[in-house]
């Protein structure tokens, strides 16, 4: 089974950092690489053993970062290479490896490639992004942008629209060129050999498109509609990412995982399988899609631990053998876990720890992402001013333009809003919760005071201690990493529980979605690796309101 194959990057926990928000060391309000480097040994007492830091890039800012102006330099708010290096230096002398933000389904529309090709139809550069002829009416088809309105942009310089499945400012490149791609090899090969640990990709798997970018044939006529089927996973996919690997990865002991919408699990097992020399694992986004609506996104839909319990296991199921699952519950994109999953009010330490304890005991490679292991929640700002986030504005002014009440739109954001992960790390109960002396970029959440790092790290039951424990006893205990995966109550309305096999070893855990004490549960006889109500004794038990309990035993 090349799912059983030993890798370093299935036995480590991986730390995601956003750095505008993550910590300021010169006070003017924007995270920043030296800040980064002041809080390492923070990172290291948790016990990560790999950080994965969001784009860093010189960038304008319209998707914060992810609209690289250039590849090759720093952004000036987050300090200079020097800074980067010696972030890179103090890592790696804390054993601590770092895995760079790789974005090059698009760049900036402020690129110097973007400047030369939209400058003549026959600039050498103008096949690096994909223009094409409009239609009579409009646009050259109607797929709609993740960030509202068409994907197409009307350019007055030539005459002709060039394709963006995210904002304006972020034009798609064409991964057809051959130039193109040995471009984006080179930049790759740069940064690898300084010295980075491998690549979070984003949306990967959109670097293939369908050749002619054929109409959504499903939307009415001169109606938007995405055109996912004709971008996602495309015809050349699979090709592209051999050739990376051939031109980047081979020879070098690097990790990368592949950020891909609308991937399934049996596509997953092709992009993950060691053999076929792609990717070593990929997000998919299957379970943090369960509550959305026939709408999308902001049709948001009651939280189903059912289905969620179902997806999880589907995907441990399918990639047991091959291929290799990542596991989160939330990231920069996503909101944070305790409020979507939990119980943020009255049951947060117990909710957020068992989220936690049922994540990290599963197959996979979990990722933290920053103030998770704090139990950091989503935030309430009341006006639409306070938020900073692109896609948020956009859907809010559209939707207020079709008639949509404020109120309504609020709830929306305050579900589901990208910026409920971005407020800032709240590190202790001063002012701005020590993130920053200047003015916040995002303001900080306000439960501050009571959820911040110097608190935890006094608690010794805090839900920190809760993380460094789970990323200890992976460490410890091999059947966390590699053993099988079978789910247990599969009919229960409200428990998550599951074992895991490896040798004669076997390990139960079990999971309460409940505010209730539930029904007795079966964990066998055995040692308690870890439990959110200090529970010592193993076998049959009543859970306690969103308990976790993780018990090891041995087969016969």
């Amino acid at each position: 089974m090349s799912g059983n194959t030993r890798r370093w990057w299935k036995e480590s926990v991986v730390y995601q950092i956003y750095p505008r928000s993550f910590n300021d060391s010169n006070q003017d309000g924007i995270g920043d690489i030296p800040g980064i480097t002041e809080k390492l040994d923070y990172l290291k007492e948790l016990g990560v053993d790999v950080v994965w830091l969001s784009p860093v890039y010189d960038s304008p800012n319209d998707d914060n970062g992810y609209d690289i102006r250039s590849y090759t330099t720093i952004m000036d708010e987050f300090g200079t290479m020097e800074d980067w290096e010696m972030l890179l230096a103090e890592m790696h002398k804390r054993g601590l490896k770092l895995v760079m933000d790789l974005v090059v389904n698009h760049t900036s529309d402020e690129h110097a490639w973007f400047a030369e090709s939209r400058s003549s139809k026959d600039n050498p550069y103008r096949d690096y992004y994909i223009w094409r002829e409009g239609k009579q009416d409009g646009p050259p088809n109607n797929w709609e942008s993740n960030f509202s309105g068409s994907a197409w942009e009307y350019d007055q310089q030539t005459g002709e629209y060039y394709l963006h499945l995210f904002s304006k400012k972020q034009p798609d490149l064409n991964w057809e060129n051959d130039a193109l791609r040995k471009d984006v090899y080179s930049m790759m090969n740069m940064w690898l050999d300084k010295g980075v640990d491998g690549f979070r990709m984003d949306v990967i798997n959109f670097l293939s498109k369908e050749p002619g970018l054929p109409d959504n044939p499903h939307a009415a006529p001169g109606e938007l509609a995405s055109g996912a089927d004709f971008f996602m996973n495309g015809p050349r996919m699979h090709e592209f990412l051999q050739e990376m690997h051939a031109e980047v990865m081979a020879g070098r002991d690097v990790m990368t995982v592949g950020e891909m919408p609308g991937v399934n699990e049996l596509q997953a097992i092709d992009y993950t399988e060691e053999e076929r020399k792609e990717l070593n694992m990929v997000f998919q986004f299957e379970h943090v899609d369960l509550d959305s609506g026939p709408g999308g996104k902001w049709d948001v839909l009651p939280f189903n631990m059912p289905k969620l319990r179902e997806n999880l296991s589907k995907w441990q199921y399918a990639l047991m053998e091959k291929g290799w699952n990542s596991l989160y519950l939330n990231n920069h994109d996503q909101p944070r876990l305790v409020s979507r999953f939990g119980d943020d009010q009255t049951y947060w330490y117990q909710s957020a720890s068992m989220l936690a304890i049922m994540l990290h005991m599963m197959r996979g490679t979990p990722y933290v992402y920053q103030g998770e292991e704090l139990g950091m929640t989503n935030v309430r700002f009341k006006s639409i001013d306070d938020y900073e986030d692109i896609e948020t504005l956009n859907m809010y002014k559209e939707k207020r333009a079709a008639g949509v009440s404020h109120d309504a739109l609020m709830e929306k954001i305050y579900s589901k809003g990208r910026d409920n992960a971005r407020t800032p790390m709240q590190w202790d109960d001063t002012e701005h919760a020590g993130f920053t002396a200047g003015i916040p970029w995002l303001a900080v959440n306000p439960n501050y005071p009571r959820i911040n790092a110097a608190q935890a790290l006094k608690d010794p039951d805090s839900l920190f201690y809760v993380y460094q424990k789970l990323i200890r006893l992976r460490k410890e205990h091999d059947i966390i990493v590699y053993g099988d995966y079978e789910l247990l109550y599969p009919d229960s309305e409200t428990i998550f529980a599951y074992k895991r096999r490896l040798g004669n070893k076997q390990l139960t855990v079990c999971c309460s979605f409940s505010d209730q004490v539930l029904e007795p549960v079966d964990t066998g006889e055995g040692t308690v690796l870890i439990s959110n109500y200090q529970r010592k004794t193993s076998g049959r038990m009543s859970l306690q309101p969103y308990e976790a309990v993780a018990v090891l035993s041995e087969r016969s």
